[in-house]
């Protein structure tokens, strides 16, 4: 047998849930770590003195008692596991692992037991159950009966709410009530909060985040109470899992955090981190209200009477002590700026990020706390607004997923390394170590891309090849979606180079005629610019006329259907059957999801609609019928009684006067059209002109056509006879 014992899937009791973990025997010591919340139960092998092996619901378990009084228990456990266990516990600890069994008769009349922190209501020597009294909230008593009330959890469908028990009265000892003896017994050990006696200390005013405000923090040896205006709360120092003290990255302030399981409540709200912020400026100087032999008793040297410094020190030193837990600070990360966080966002909320040397934190709004053994992967994502900025991804092991976006660019490199250094699994590691400076750069990915599209357009794929030699089960999302934005991109390119062909080469057999036409010149002048010996002016001419462009006639349009005014006299238009349904539900979908955005109402109705049989959305069909036949009803009666008339009249007169101004428009073009003549290649302005500028561009035309034809008569004079010659 070796020097340890571990065992999977053990679950342990916490106010009513079952939280699974890992259980270790070793022979120093008996460890259980919660898989939960991380929480580690340490129990020393020389305070073991009490070891039970009972059937429980969940198999087997195990009851562990220690000469502090302390009992735990552990569920979970397979039969054949006795026998090792058992004599590990023989060689290692020095104590018998015996069995033990439960009553199972279901009477409910018996004996009730006080032993240490356990109540256990005993039938013939047999317990039937046991009550561990640090979940009970409340003992109430009455003329022969103790109610006990208890810590309520949300991690389970169904809690346990109160117990009552009737104690019959007693014939023996008259001085003493027993039903006050038995509601003493429980308050002992109970976990009922009780402001009795003064306070250790007394901080005012502190800013706090989560819950938002400014509170009094009265620090009491058990627990903890914020005193604000409105609102009240007790933490017992029992529900605190941890505590973290954390630099904001102006370095002038400082977070202080408390992580509590389980939160802290405000009607629907659950609080699981109490988050103070502190000024590095502001200090204080604190008076313990204890004799100085108590301080050094309880705290061991932690603490002093009378103390001076900083706000944020002195809270977070006295919540050390008193609390009994360490303090986690970043560790060794540094961003780009020299911070030991980074600025992000998380659900629309800007924050910092810190990594820590076991997990990250996020700050503040929703707090999130991450550890490294309940991460599964991490991913790296371009930002989807911009190129100036990346998404950092944490999937947990339990399949939620976390997204933090809008982290810069330059923090890349350094979270890179960080993320690499605790060797966490990343999701979208596809390339070559050797490759990772360049994908750590994000300001030189527009060259990336664009040298790619280069690369892919000369040919030459030797650079596009280097990345993609990534395993076939590590898919790399990004190289993908960058290439598929490169074809995108060139297919845009291509058909815009293809347009400009097709309209500059578009109905080439027509020009010809249009040049001969937009010019009036003859035919023969726009021929003879086919020989090879013409000269540099006609060639200026062809530019001319082939930057020349037809104007085709306009077809009359349509007329626009003219959109139905809203008669705010008439009656209101009846809702549907699902918008019917809303409005009755929309209190309790609130209500059932508390914090949920108007969006997230509509997509959570609609889903709950789909889900609705026919025979309750028939219901609501029927009103929405019963609605249709009285909107109707009320639509005819207002039209009978003339409240739809003046309305139609006025769109009538509309509609009248814009038909009267197309006829006009119509007919003064067809006069232009009969004083133009040919006009289907004549301009716009030319069209619209009066008849003054017409007169003069016909001038134009004239002394234009003069011009051409002293030129053509220039141009014969010139040939030379040779060209005749050889022509004959």
């Amino acid at each position: 047998m070796g020097d340890t014992l571990e065992f999977n899937e053990i679950y342990q009791e916490v106010k009513g849930s079952w939280n699974d973990g890992r259980l270790r025997f070793s022979k120093q010591n008996v460890v259980y770590k919660s898989s939960k919340t991380g929480k580690v139960d340490s129990i020393p092998a020389g305070e073991l003195n009490l070891a039970q092996w009972r059937r429980v619901c969940l198999g087997h378990g195990i009851k562990l008692g220690t000469s502090t009084g302390h009992v735990y228990k552990y569920d979970g456990f397979r039969d054949t596991d006795l026998e090792k266990i058992s004599e590990f516990f023989k060689a290692n600890y020095k104590v018998e692992l015996e069995e033990k069994d439960m009553c199972v008769k279901g009477w409910n009349w018996g004996t009730a037991k006080f032993s240490g922190p356990l109540l256990s209501f005993d039938v013939n020597d047999s317990t039937a159950f046991e009550i561990p009294l640090s979940n009970v909230s409340q003992c109430a008593t009455g003329k022969n009966e103790v109610t006990l009330e208890f810590h309520q959890t949300d991690d389970t469908e169904v809690s346990l709410m109160e117990v009552r028990f009737y104690v019959p009265p007693s014939q023996s000892d008259e001085r003493q009530d027993p039903v006050e003896a038995f509601a003493q017994n429980v308050l002992s050990k109970a976990d009922v909060i009780q402001a009795t006696g003064d306070a250790v200390c007394i901080f005012k005013e502190l800013q706090c985040l989560t819950p938002r405000g400014r509170y009094d923090i009265r620090i009491y040896p058990t627990f903890l109470h914020l005193h604000g205006k409105t609102f009240d709360y007790k933490i017992p120092y029992t529900t605190v899992l941890r505590l973290f003290l954390l630099p904001h990255k102006d370095q002038r302030q400082m977070f202080f955090v408390i992580s509590l399981d389980p939160p802290i409540k405000q009607g629907q709200t659950r609080y699981h981190f109490l988050i103070l912020l502190f000024s590095k400026e502001e200090d204080i100087s604190l008076t313990l209200n204890m004799s100085e032999e108590d301080v050094e008793r309880r705290f061991e040297g932690k603490l002093s009477k009378n103390m001076s410094g900083s706000l944020y020190e002195m809270v977070s030193r006295v919540m050390k002590a008193l609390v009994n837990r360490k303090i986690t600070v970043p560790g060794n990360f540094q961003g780009h700026s020299g911070a030991q966080c980074i600025t992000c966002s998380y659900k629309a909320s800007s924050g910092l990020l810190y990594p820590l040397e076991r997990g990250f934190i996020y700050v503040h709004k929703p707090p999130v706390h991450l550890r490294f053994e309940e991460i599964s992967c991490v991913n790296f994502a371009r930002g989807t607004t911009t190129t100036r900025s990346f998404d950092f991804e944490i999937e947990t092991k339990q399949g939620n997923q976390y997204t933090f976006s809008s982290i810069e660019r330059e923090e890349y490199g350094k979270l890179f390394d960080f993320v690499n250094a605790k060797k966490l699994n990343i999701k979208n590691r596809g390339f070559k170590e050797k490759k990772v400076k360049q994908l750590r750069e994000f300001a030189e990915s527009d060259l990336e891309f664009s040298d790619e599209r280069r690369s892919r357009k000369t040919g030459m794929k030797g650079n596009i090849d280097e990345y993609s030699d990534s395993d076939d089960d590590q898919h790399d999302a990004y190289l993908e979606r960058m290439k598929a934005e490169g074809k995108i991109r060139e297919e845009g390119n291509d058909s815009d180079d293809s347009g400009g062909e097709s309209d500059e080469s578009f109905n080439p057999g027509e020009e010809d005629d249009d040049i001969a036409e937009e010019y009036d010149s003859n035919a023969s002048a726009s021929d003879s610019s086919d020989d090879g010996d013409d000269s540099e002016d006609e060639s200026a001419k062809k530019k001319k006329i082939k930057k020349a462009k037809v104007v085709k006639e306009k077809k009359e349009r349509k007329p626009r259907k003219e959109k139905k005014q809203k008669d705010k006299g008439g009656p209101k238009r009846p809702m549907s059957a699902y918008m019917l349904w809303l409005n009755s539900s929309r209190e309790r979908i609130k209500s059932e999801n508390p914090g949920i955005s108007i969006t997230e109402i509509s997509k959570k109705a609609g889903e709950m609609w789909r889900q609705l049989g026919k025979d309750e959305k028939e219901e609501w069909e029927t009103k929405a019928g019963e609605a249709k036949r009285q909107y109707d009803k009320a639509k005819k009666e207002y039209k009978e009684s003339g409240g739809g008339a003046t309305s139609s009249s006025k769109k009538e007169s509309k509609k009248g006067g814009k038909k009267e101004e197309k006829k006009r428009k119509s007919a003064g073009g067809d006069k232009d059209k009969e004083r133009g003549g040919n006009d289907s290649f004549k301009s716009k302005e030319f069209i619209e002109t009066s008849e003054e500028s017409s007169s003069d561009s016909d001038h134009k035309s004239k002394s234009k056509r003069k011009k051409e034809s002293e030129e053509e008569e220039e141009e014969a004079v010139s040939t030379p006879a040779s060209s005749e010659e050889d022509s004959d």
